[in-house]
């Protein structure tokens, strides 16, 4: 059956699938359980006639990404630290969503026509629009791809990496009309065909303002951002519609390798995750899984600031219990004192020695 090409990104615990007219999202929670939830696709620029118009469909993605997939990115943030018992407030997360826009500006934009130009002066009196712009694609390579495999190295990072893995296996499960289930996701790769080239485009397109002044560079760079997506979408559609191309396996090889990076191997409970967003995706767009899914328990997505005050009040009574009164503490460190002793157990001298326990044991292998 010819489904709707349905598209996705990892959060924090979570998993956010697109299709045609809703979305989907699943996040893991602290006590372990699935909360899903489901959102339509109803911006104004999504219901325009012109929405899925060749060109105009990437610049809608691109506004849905930016603006209802950063957000559930935040909210998935949030709820990962009310699993801590912290409640994040509306103002701290519009400061780190503005904060995250300028960085990813100045460091995948700014810094690289900055150098470039820098570079260019230094090496041809006068400067070279064709020299300045090579340079400027080949900084821009090297800061993208160092900053991927920097923050990949942090447990943090490289799980939501896993679950862009997850949602990739997923997807690639739907496509083939097979089964959701995590045995038939492990059959295919982290990497996907319409993930990844968005980047590359950009380098061909910025080119149209090389040899411009400082100030048209930077602002024309910032406008063609629009641009930049309605093509790449289309680049990427077209990619995936000929695939078995070996020509345009190996134009879009450079894709592939980045999602060697920006994909990780997921766990089971991942891949489980990005099933239950697809099934919240499915049946928000009135469309149902292939037979024999696997059906995995969800409950509704609770406010942040409702799961942190859950989380405080069991903690309060967890602490609460094991200090009822000094006759309690006093049994607590005997019987404390006896089990250590009995099992001859040493503590490390240095803790800082010790293993991490969020890097043990963690699977690895990233769209």
């Amino acid at each position: 059956m010819a489904r709707f090409a349905y598209g996705g990104q990892a959060l924090m615990e979570g998993v956010l699938m697109r299709g045609r007219d809703a979305i989907g999202v699943a996040v893991r929670g602290p006590d372990g359980q699935i909360f899903g939830a489901q959102e339509p696709l109803n911006s104004v620029l999504h219901r325009n006639r012109f929405a899925r118009a060749p060109l105009f469909r990437g610049v809608v993605v691109l506004y849905e990404t930016l603006v209802i997939g950063t957000r559930w990115l935040m909210r998935s943030g949030s709820l990962a630290a009310a699993g801590e018992g912290v409640a994040m407030g509306g103002r701290a997360v519009a400061l780190t969503f503005a904060f995250t826009i300028v960085f990813a500006l100045g460091l995948f934009v700014l810094l690289p026509l900055l150098a470039a130009q820098g570079a260019t002066n230094a090496m041809v009196s006068g400067g070279n629009a064709l020299i300045q712009h090579l340079i400027e694609a080949f900084v821009r390579i090297v800061i993208f791809v160092g900053y991927l495999l920097v923050v990949s190295r942090s447990p943090d990072i490289r799980r939501v990496f896993q679950y862009h893995g997850a949602e990739h296996m997923t997807i690639h499960t739907l496509e083939h009309e097979l089964p959701l289930t995590v045995e038939n996701a492990r059959r295919y790769p982290t990497a996907h065909p319409r993930c990844g080239t968005e980047f590359l485009v950009s380098i061909v397109l910025f080119s149209l303002l090389a040899g411009q002044s400082l100030l048209v560079s930077i602002v024309g760079r910032i406008l063609l951002i629009p641009v930049v997506a309605a093509v790449a979408y289309e680049v990427l559609r077209w990619g995936a519609k000929h695939r078995e191309n070996w020509a345009v396996r190996w134009l879009f090889l450079p894709g592939i390798w980045l999602q060697s990076i920006t994909t990780k191997q997921p766990d089971d409970s991942m891949i489980e995750v990005a099933i239950a967003s697809m099934h919240e995706a499915l049946a928000a767009n009135g469309e149902a899984a292939p037979e024999g899914s696997l059906e995995i328990e969800r409950v509704p997505m609770p406010e942040a600031k409702d799961l942190a005050r859950d989380v405080e009040a069991r903690n309060d009574e967890a602490t609460a219990d094991l200090t009822g009164g000094p006759e309690t503490v006093a049994a607590q460190a005997t019987s404390a004192v006896g089990v250590a002793a009995a099992a001859d157990v040493t503590a490390p001298a240095d803790v800082s020695s010790a293993p991490d326990p969020g890097i043990v044991g963690s699977s690895g292998t990233a769209s």
